[in-house]
């Protein structure tokens, strides 16, 4: 293992130099962050820069449908505890921008690294880490991600060499047997409250049968294991079952989730589960989600949903009706241009909550609504729907590009 002292090679050192004058530079014409362009051009000038970049790094990486950047960011804070930590809390999720983000982190112990499903495989071929956390999969961009069932072969496979801990959802078939390929996982119990993705059994087809929280095949036997890690209620029990409170400032059963698996994977490096989940608490938002913002004189908080999974989330930690919520939908490149997941997602939970629709898909969404039996207004933009909505605290919930677009708007 190089230790912290080895330099660069010039060739990576060139190459880290590049990447962070063009990050700078797409920075300063207010093109984002420019951690993306920056790792690109980075990896072109060094194609081993992220093995390099890695190598001296306790690293730790998160995949998953739902989750990732959040327990990305508790996992940070959870072993900031045992070291410095550099981790790419913004999101950029693909080799390029974890490359950058890596990059900017030379005096860490500890890279915490959130990995877009589809890379997760060659990413912890390039940073051999030391522990992978792996959250759920669930039905996500139709027309760029595999199907579910394909994207979990592609772990499975991946992994199965992987010297590294597996921290795995117990209560997720997908991730189940696409780590039990791994010859080291510790099983946590976190729940799985979307289900629609793992009806059949993952390894044989058959039929999966769910009595309770438990689930099996009927066909092959493949059963969910038992773990040493659950979620119970508002606190963590660990492997000697002990009880530890979660005391977190993000909201709702999805996050008490994410912290078990995260304390879960701060126990692998040495941090005791009360010291994790006690510095967890520092986390207010994530990349501007569960934010409660001003906005011509309204509170308004801005929740992310992605696909029918995150949205079942979402719709459980709204305040109740008759509170006002704003919908807004795109379908541009980061999306996925595919708005079929709409039809997925049960709009009957907002029965009783005045909503307003926005975004380039509003159309798509109020044909859903109206099927729905909901009542609901289709708004030109923000500043109408704030104008028009009831008053009180407003919900708005977004996916990923209309998301950004809300955050510029209020000034975000």
């Amino acid at each position: 293992m190089a230790g912290n002292s080895d330099p660069l090679s010039p060739r990576a050192k060139l190459a880290v130099t590049a990447g962070k004058a063009v990050a700078a530079a797409s920075r300063a014409a207010g093109r984002g962050s420019g951690s993306v362009i920056g790792g690109k051009v980075a990896l072109k000038l060094d194609p081993d820069l992220l093995a390099r970049l890695a190598q001296h790094l306790d690293v730790v990486l998160v995949s998953a449908t739902n989750g990732k950047t959040t327990t990305t960011r508790l996992i940070a804070e959870a072993l900031r505890a045992a070291g410095p930590v550099v981790s790419n809390a913004l999101g950029a999720n693909m080799p390029a921008g974890i490359t950058s983000a890596l990059a900017g982190g030379s005096d860490a112990k500890f890279g915490v690294i959130e990995v877009d499903e589809k890379y997760l495989a060659g990413v912890a071929r390039d940073t051999s880490p030391k522990c992978i956390a792996l959250l759920n999969l669930s039905r996500d961009q139709l027309d760029r991600a595999a199907e579910t069932r394909m994207l979990a072969e592609n772990w499975r496979e991946g992994l199965s060499g992987s010297k590294a801990v597996i921290v795995a959802n117990c209560d997720d078939p997908l991730v189940v047997w696409a780590a039990s390929s791994s010859q080291n996982v510790i099983w946590v119990a976190a729940g799985q409250m979307w289900k629609d993705d793992a009806w059949s059994c993952p390894s044989c087809g058959g039929v999966m049968q769910r009595p309770g929280d438990d689930w099996f095949c009927g066909e092959c036997g493949f059963r969910r294991p038992t773990p040493s890690w659950a979620l119970s209620g508002d606190h963590v029990l660990d492997p000697h079952g002990s009880a530890w409170p979660i005391h977190l400032q993000l909201p709702g059963r999805a996050n008490k989730a994410n912290a078990t698996s995260s304390a879960a994977v701060a126990a692998v490096f040495g941090v005791p589960p009360q010291v994790g989940l006690e510095r967890m608490y520092q986390v207010q938002a994530v990349a501007g989600r569960y934010d409660v913002v001003q906005f011509e004189g309204r509170d308004l908080r801005l929740l992310l949903a992605k696909n029918p999974a995150g949205w079942l989330e979402t719709f459980s930690l709204i305040d109740p009706p008759p509170t006002p919520v704003i919908l807004s939908v795109n379908a541009r490149g980061a999306d996925g241009t595919d708005t079929s997941w709409l039809w997925d997602v049960d709009y009957t939970r907002l029965t009783g909550h005045p909503i307003f629709v926005l975004g380039d898909r509003k159309l798509d969404l109020a044909v859903r609504l109206e099927v729905a039996n909901q009542h609901f207004q289709v708004c030109d933009n923000l500043d109408q729907a704030v104008q028009m909505a009831p008053p009180g605290r407003i919900e708005v919930i977004a996916n990923y590009t209309a998301f950004q677009d809300l955050r510029r708007r209020v000034g975000n």
